[in-house]
């Protein structure tokens, strides 16, 4: 049957199609009457009604669907590189192991989709809405997510290296696992999103809201965190060595065996902060503010401390050998059993309120 011949049947209507294709032409390609894959790249579909059309393993490589209503329509390995789905409506819809790379997505409503292990390498999903979509150990690799809405959404295990994901929406998204490897997140938000285990290394995340999320063993080495929003962030024996936070907001965020070694971290808000156990070996914490943060038992061998506020801080065995506390504030800090070895204190104040000369 030739490609115009699978149009007209489809124009006749999806209880007709599928009734001919679950009958006497299982597995056949949309688009071919032999073995052979014949892409559809005619003018736009708009005509074309495919609610709940049987389309899986079909080959749509091109096809322009622009606009169409896609909705709970099974397309479950389906081939669609490159086809134009702009503003097209695919609530609910089967995209599970489909290939969509370098399709245009732009807009689409994606709200419940499944699109687990789907390949989106390169796709367009700006402004798209992905709210609840299942996205599970799908390829997002290099795709652009700018103002997308993927809140609540499934992105275990997900590939994200390289994407464009500025001022999308993900909040209490799962991304356990999820690679964002130098993705661009800036002013995107997070809150409450599950990214534990993920790798967000050398990720651009200025700006984003990280407010309360669980990033349990998370990789933001050297990551660009600064003027991020990281309030009640459980943030415990992740890697953020060498990332940038200055500026960050860390209040109440749980750092606890966190590695935050050689990370800057000027003037960032660590106002009661956990900080047990953590490593900020040579961190810049200049003009940081540390009130009644827990640093006990935490390494800050080599650390800028100048002017930092520690006031009413607890650093009971804490390592500050080398570390540069002037002009910082240490009223009613605890440095009982602290090492300060080589410390410099010039200017400090003293728990107990002596400025040190």
């Amino acid at each position: 049957m030739s490609k115009q011949e699978h149009l007209t049947r489809l124009a006749q209507g999806v209880p007709s199609w599928n009734q001919w294709r679950d009958q006497a032409h299982l597995g056949i390609s949309v688009a071919s009457d032999t073995g052979a894959s014949v892409p559809i790249d005619g003018g736009p579909t708009y005509d074309l009604e495919l609610r709940e059309a049987l389309l899986a393993q079909a080959d749509l490589r091109q096809i322009n669907l622009s606009r169409a209503d896609c909705c709970m329509v099974t397309l479950k390995g389906a081939d669609l590189r490159g086809a134009n789905l702009k503003e097209s409506i695919f609530y609910t819809a089967n995209l599970a192991q489909a290939n969509l790379s370098s399709a245009n997505l732009l807009g689409a409503d994606l709200r419940e989709a499944t699109l687990e292990s789907a390949n989106l390498y390169r796709t367009t999903l700006d402004v798209a809405t992905l709210a609840t979509a299942d996205l599970s150990y799908a390829t997002l690799r290099e795709s652009s997510l700018r103002g997308a809405n993927l809140s609540h959404a499934n992105l275990t295990g997900t590939d994200c290296c390289l994407a464009r994901l500025e001022q999308s929406r993900l909040s209490h998204a799962d991304l356990t696992g999820a690679a964002l490897y130098t993705a661009q997140c800036q002013k995107a938000n997070f809150k409450q999103a599950n990214l534990s285990q993920a790798d967000l290394r050398e990720a651009q995340c200025s700006q984003t809201n990280f407010q309360e999320i669980i990033a349990r063993q998370a990789d933001f080495s050297m990551a660009v965190l600064s003027l991020a929003n990281l309030v009640g962030a459980t943030l415990h024996s992740a890697n953020l060595s060498f990332a940038n936070l200055s500026i960050a907001n860390l209040c109440m965020a749980n750092l606890t065996a966190a590695d935050l070694s050689r990370a800057v971290l000027i003037g960032a808000n660590l106002i009661g902060a956990n900080l047990y156990q953590a490593d900020l070996t040579g961190a810049m914490l200049k003009e940081a503010d540390l009130r009644e943060a827990m640093l006990n038992r935490a390494n800050l061998t080599g650390a800028n401390l100048s002017r930092a506020n520690l006031s009413m801080a607890n650093l009971r065995k804490a390592n500050l050998t080398d570390a540069d506390l002037s002009y910082a504030d240490l009223s009613k800090t605890n440095l009982s059993e602290a090492q300060l070895d080589g410390a410099r204190l010039k200017g400090a104040k003293l728990p107990n309120g002596v400025i040190q000369p």
